[in-house]
């Protein structure tokens, strides 16, 4: 059939023939999520997708769904878990691998049963990494990354 549910039923279906292992990745900036992604990925042969990244890429590739992107960013609006769900089940599909921490997504409990009943896909577990408000000040500051904390923390 030619219609949107059969297409999302293929590329479902190609993805969760690989039995892919989906962990999410939270905490909040400076917090350790990208050190540790770093060392999950070189011992373990994860793939590391960044909810934040994919957002930040489909804006600068100009396309439609990138200007719905910045717009809503501009104002101050969430982005639509499908979108981001969209974006990080083409990145999925695209490495051809089966084994992703997801970073920075999901961000509420109504995001992570969309990206279930959207991929097929149980995460196998969540890593959340506790750090305290005034250490993670510090990581930022000291990597001069203060505004990339405001522009995705109302993200």
């Amino acid at each position: 059939m030619g219609t949107v549910e059969a297409a999302k039923k293929d590329a479902n279906g190609s993805i969760l023939d690989k039995n892919p292992t989906v962990v999410f990745v939270l905490g909040g900036p400076g917090s350790g999520k990208g050190t540790q992604c770093a060392n999950i990925v070189e011992n373990f042969g994860y793939i590391h997708l960044s909810a934040g990244d994919l957002l930040r890429e489909e804006i600068k590739s100009g396309s439609e769904n990138g200007t719905m992107i910045q717009n809503m960013i501009k104002e101050g609006k969430i982005v639509p878990s499908e979108v981001t769900i969209t974006l990080l089940q083409r990145a999925m599909e695209k490495s051809g691998k089966n084994k992703f921490l997801i970073d920075g997504f999901p961000r509420n409990e109504e995001n992570r049963a969309a990206f279930e009943k959207v991929t097929g896909i149980e995460p196998a577990f969540v890593l959340y990494f506790d750090c305290p408000e005034e250490e993670m000040e510090r990581r930022l500051l000291s990597r001069n990354q203060v505004e990339v904390y405001f522009w995705t923390s109302k993200n």
